[in-house]
């Protein structure tokens, strides 16, 4: 298990400088072991107690990341065996499979839904992650030319498959700068793959049997000086897949460190049903698989997995929030509603789609109040006049509007006569207090008047 701030505070210097930004050494350490500080940030500390604390500090699962750029996957870095213990750290990578045997308009069509299948959701992005390109025609050849026309077509994380190290050295020699996954070291090949993960510096998939079968692969990938590691155990029933991911995550908390890395989950060898498919894959996400791999993306099925990923690999500890801005909706004018609104993700969610409803442009003020409602926020002093006024004067909203006309909630109706007072070149409108109605109301609004430039 991660360690107590009272075990941190025990190896830093017990200065009490203040210079990492925190008063006391006791108060940083706590902070520490609440992943809230870096420890780079003590001036004092020798680099005999960073290695210590690296070491004892290290997560039980290694994190990783797969690929480059704004795309790279990370997975790993778990702490917990349920949620609500502090929170999951890093989603399940999404991939869809792609074989050097599908024709090349197949081909085409699945790096075209990987490409396009982006869902836009309560402020957040939403899309699939990963390629797994697999060589089932055992030519290096045509499995290079697979994995080139990939890079070509998508920025995505790539996963290259085969047990054949040649095929893989192939493979390689076209997409090593993307720094792909390299699947898989078994007991057959492992002196080879480890080879090719060493030279390019990629993480690689330790595949096994039994889980007995893979601590000693893990083994021997670490004593050949590999860290990045992956687990495959090449489950094909729910039940094997189910007991595996457990007994896995359970072992590696236990500080098993030849079971401390993430896994790899290939739900489109359990069957050829989609929507069972779909289900297995729900699963995988939910109980610490760190890569899931999909036969392929439909949206109907996807974005399901996308948004309990997203629930999943949220902090429990912290509301879900949107980000403070201006948002646009139905291609608003000079000549459109303002609305104002607080950033809980559901206030948000619910919001914006009644305005959508209403098929009248709008531009609606997101206010950032800590993720907490109108009501609540409301009533913590952060939905207030004072915290509103400096918002809406630095957000950018009078450069896109002529009229000077706030529409704020009917839940703080109670703050338009102070918001009056701190923007005196506006006119304050309290909206319903229900969502439901803010269609009814929209088709209704006029700006009032004197509230022009």
């Amino acid at each position: 298990m991660p360690l107590t701030g009272i075990e941190i505070f025990k190896l830093l210097p017990k200065t009490n400088c203040g210079k990492c930004g925190v008063p006391t050494c006791l108060a940083f350490a706590m902070q520490l072991a609440a992943g809230k500080a870096d420890l780079n940030a003590c001036p004092t500390v020798s680099s005999e107690t960073k290695d210590k604390l690296s070491e004892a500090s290290a997560p039980p699962i290694r994190p990783l990341t797969i690929g480059v750029g704004s795309r790279a996957v990370k997975i790993g870095g778990e702490t917990v065996l349920f949620r609500h213990e502090k929170r999951f750290e890093n989603p399940t990578g999404l991939a869809i499979l792609i074989s050097d045997k599908m024709s090349d308009a197949e081909v085409d069509a699945r790096i075209d839904r990987l490409n396009n299948l982006v869902y836009e959701r309560v402020g957040l992005t939403l899309r699939p992650d990963m390629a797994a390109l697999r060589a089932d025609s055992g030519q290096a050849a045509t499995f290079a030319a697979l994995i080139n026309k990939v890079k070509s077509k998508s920025d995505c994380s790539l996963i290259i498959i085969s047990e054949d190290a040649d095929i893989l050295a192939a493979g390689l020699k076209v997409c090593a700068d993307r720094k792909p996954l390299i699947y898989a070291a078994t007991n057959a090949n492992a002196e080879k793959v480890a080879a090719l993960a060493k030279e390019t510096g990629c993480p690689v998939v330790a595949k096994g049997a039994t889980l007995d079968e893979i601590a000693a692969l893990t083994d021997q990938l670490t004593k050949s000086g590999l860290k990045d590691i992956v687990i495959d155990t090449n489950a094909k029933s729910i039940r094997q897949a189910f007991d595996d991911q457990i007994f896995i995550r359970k072992a590696a908390l236990a500080k098993t460190r030849s079971l401390g890395f993430p896994t790899i989950m290939f739900t489109c060898d359990m069957t050829d049903d989609p929507m069972k498919e779909a289900l297995i894959a729900s699963m995988a996400i939910a109980k610490y698989a760190g890569i899931v791999v999909l036969s392929d993306f439909q949206g109907h099925s996807l974005f399901p997995l996308l948004v309990e990923r997203m629930n999943i690999y949220t902090d429990p500890q912290k509301p879900l929030a949107t980000k403070e801005g201006i948002y646009e909706i139905g291609g608003p004018n000079e000549n459109s509603p303002v609305l104002l609104t607080s950033n809980f993700s559901l206030t948000y969610f619910i919001v914006s789609g009644e305005i959508e409803n209403s098929k009248v442009p709008c531009y609606l003020l997101v206010k950032d109040t800590e993720g907490l409602s109108v009501m609540t926020a409301w009533a913590a002093g952060k939905f207030v006049a004072d915290a509103i006024s400096p918002f809406v004067k630095k957000c950018g909203i009078t450069d896109k509007i002529k009229h000077r006309n706030l529409i704020i909630p009917g839940y703080a109706a109670s703050e338009s006569g102070g918001l009056e007072e701190e923007l005196p070149d506006w006119k304050i409108e309290v909206g319903p207090r229900e969502a439901a109605h803010i269609p009814a109301y929209l088709k209704n609004w006029k700006p009032l008047i004197g509230a022009a430039k």
